[in-house]
C-alpha cells in the first residue's frame, strides 16, 4: 500500500482506524461531505477482512465451486462434460477477484483525497490518534478495526487445525474435512469442500444447522446437505481435537454419545472476536463489553466524546459487511450534522452462499410470535416454479406476516439465487408491505422472482400456481 506521510501539526477532521468495509466506506463519505480525513490501516493493503479474508475471496471459492457442480450435473440439461478442479488455478481465480476490488477501493481512497496512514493505532484521549510514534490529532475517530476469527477454547492453529484465515490459503483440496460450527462461514466451506470431492462432517453445538434461521429454512438446509452426501449433526458438543499421523480425530458428543471422525483438516468455524489488542481503548476512555466488544448507542457512539465505532469491532446485532457500510455512511453523516435516524437491524438481509443458498429478513416464525404478534405464514415450495424447475433446483419461500392487516414481518428462503432475490424481500420488509400490496405488482416469467409473487399471491387468499 505505501506509507502516506502525514503533516505534524495538521488536524483532521476525521480519523479513521481500520480499511475493511466499515472503515473505507466512512471514509469515503466523510470526504465526499468535504472532512479532511485519514484512514489508518496495519496491513499492506486496504480492505479488511471482507476483501482480503472474507467475503470476495470465499465467493470467488463458491463460485468456482458451483460450476464444478454445473459440470457434474451437466448430463440432466443435455451436455456431456467432464471436469476436475485445479486448486492452483482455482486460487488465482481467488487472487485475481480480490486484487481488482482492492484496486478499486484504494483508487477511490485516493480520488477522494484521503491520506492513508500505515502502521497499528493507539487511541489517545482528546481524541487523537498515535501511528508509529507520532500523535494525530483530529475532531472525531471512528473505530472500525473489525474481527478475526475464533478459535475453540485450548484449540491452536496447526498444519491441520484451521479457521477461515488459514483455509483460504491452504495449499490443496482436502481429501476431507470437519467443519466446527454451521453458521454462515461452516456452511459456505463445507458446501465449498463438498462440490470440490471431499468427504465434509459438519458439527454444530446449537440444536439446528444454520441456527440463527427460521426453524424450517435450518430443518431444509440439514436435508439438503445430507442429500449432499455431508455428514451433519446438531447439539454436537466437541469434547476432543487430537491431531495423528496423517490425520486429525474430532470426537463429539450428542446426548451423551460421543463419536470420532478422521479427516485430513478441522476447520473451526465458531464465531469471530473483536481486534482491538494494541488500541488501548479503556485507556482512552472507551467502554468494551463482556466479550470485548466496543459499547455503542443507537447512534453509534462509544462512552467517549467524538469517538465512533462502526462494524464487527462494534457491539452491535450483525458482524456483516454491508451492515458495516451502512454503519460507516451513517456515522460519517452524523459527523457533518446529517441528522442520520437509528439503524433498524431487523429489515436487513443475512445470506449464505452455500449450495443451497439461504437469505433472510426480518422476523423468523418464532420471533414474530415471541413478540405477540397473531401471524399468518405462508410456504411456498420453489418446484412450483418453472425457471426453478429448468434450473433443476428446489427450496422454498416462507413468509411471515401479521394477520390482521397483512403486513409482511419476515421472509425465508432456501434454494437457488435466493441471496439476490432476498433484495425484493428486503425492500417488502421494510416499507412494511402487506400481501395485497405485492400481490397486485407483476413479476417476470419465467424467473426465480415469481416465486416471491407467488406466495404473495397465496397469502393474500388467490393463489395461482400453488394450492
Amino acid at each position: 500500500m505505501g506509507r502516506l506521510a502525514f503533516r505534524m501539526g495538521d488536524a483532521y477532521d476525521v480519523v479513521v482506524i481500520g480499511a475493511g468495509t466499515g472503515g473505507y466506506s466512512t471514509a469515503l463519505r466523510a470526504a465526499q461531505l468535504s472532512q479532511r480525513v485519514a484512514l489508518v490501516e496495519k496491513d499492506d493493503r486496504l480492505g479488511g477482512t471482507c476483501l482480503l479474508r472474507g467475503c470476495i475471496p470465499t465467493k470467488a471459492l463458491l463460485q468456482s465451486a458451483a460450476v464444478m457442480d454445473t459440470v457434474e450435473r451437466a448430463a440432466d440439461w443435455g451436455v456431456k462434460a467432464s471436469g476436475e478442479p485445479d486448486w492452483s488455478a482455482i486460487v488465482a481465480f481467488e487472487d485475481r477477484a480480490v486484487d481488482k476490488l482492492v484496486s478499486g477501493v484504494t483508487g477511490l481512497v485516493r480520488q477522494r483525497g484521503i491520506d492513508v496512514l500505515n502502521g497499528a493505532a493507539r487511541l489517545l484521549p482528546g481524541p487523537a490518534v498515535e501511528v508509529g510514534g507520532e500523535r494525530v490529532d483530529t475532531t472525531d475517530v471512528v473505530i472500525a478495526t473489525g474481527s478475526r476469527p475464533k478459535l475453540l477454547p485450548g484449540v491452536e492453529i496447526t498444519d491441520r487445525i484451521l479457521t477461515s484465515d488459514q483455509a483460504l490459503r491452504y495449499d490443496r483440496i482436502p481429501s476431507s474435512a470437519v467443519v466446527i460450527g454451521a453458521g454462515a462461514v461452516g456452511l459456505e466451506f463445507a458446501s465449498l469442500y463438498r462440490s470440490l470431492g471431499a468427504e465434509v462432517t459438519i458439527l454444530e453445538a446449537l440444536p439446528s444447522l444454520a441456527p440463527l434461521e427460521d426453524e424450517e429454512i435450518s430443518a431444509q438446509m440439514a436435508r439438503a446437505f445430507r442429500k449432499r452426501g455431508i455428514r451433519t449433526a446438531a447439539g454436537a458438543s466437541v469434547t476432543s481435537i487430537s491431531t495423528t499421523e496423517g490425520s486429525i480425530d474430532v470426537t463429539y458428543a450428542v446426548d451423551g454419545r460421543e463419536t470420532t471422525v478422521v479427516a485430513e483438516i478441522c476447520l473451526v468455524a465458531v464465531g469471530r472476536g473483536p481486534v482491538t489488542d494494541w488500541l488501548r481503548l479503556e485507556e482512552a476512555g472507551v467502554e468494551l463489553d463482556e466479550r470485548g466488544f466496543v459499547r455503542v448507542d443507537d447512534l453509534l457512539r462509544t462512552s467517549a466524546e467524538h469517538v465512533w465505532a462502526v462494524g464487527d469491532v462494534a457491539a452491535t446485532p450483525l458482524q456483516l459487511a454491508h451492515v458495516a457500510f451502512t454503519e460507516g455512511i451513517a456515522v460519517a453523516e452524523r459527523i457533518t450534522g446529517i441528522d442520520v435516524p437509528p439503524i433498524d437491524y431487523t429489515v436487513i438481509p443475512r445470506v449464505t452462499y452455500s449450495s443451497p443458498e439461504i437469505a433472510s429478513v426480518g422476523l423468523t416464525e418464532a420471533q414474530a410470535r415471541a413478540a405477540g404478534e397473531e401471524i399468518a405464514i405462508e410456504k411456498l415450495d420453489l418446484r412450483a416454479i418453472g425457471k426453478a424447475n429448468i434450473l433443476g433446483e428446489g427450496g422454498s419461500i416462507k413468509v411471515v406476516a401479521r394477520r390482521s392487516d397483512g403486513t409482511i414481518l419476515g421472509m425465508h428462503m432456501i434454494g437457488p439465487h435466493v441471496t439476490d432475490l432476498i433484495a425484493e424481500g428486503m425492500l417488502i420488509t421494510a416499507w412494511e408491505a402487506t400481501a395485497a400490496d405485492v400481490a397486485a405488482l407483476i413479476h417476470p416469467h419465467p424467473s426465480l422472482s415469481e416465486g416471491v409473487g407467488e406466495a404473495m399471491l397465496a397469502l393474500a387468499g388467490k393463489p395461482l400456481h400453488t394450492v
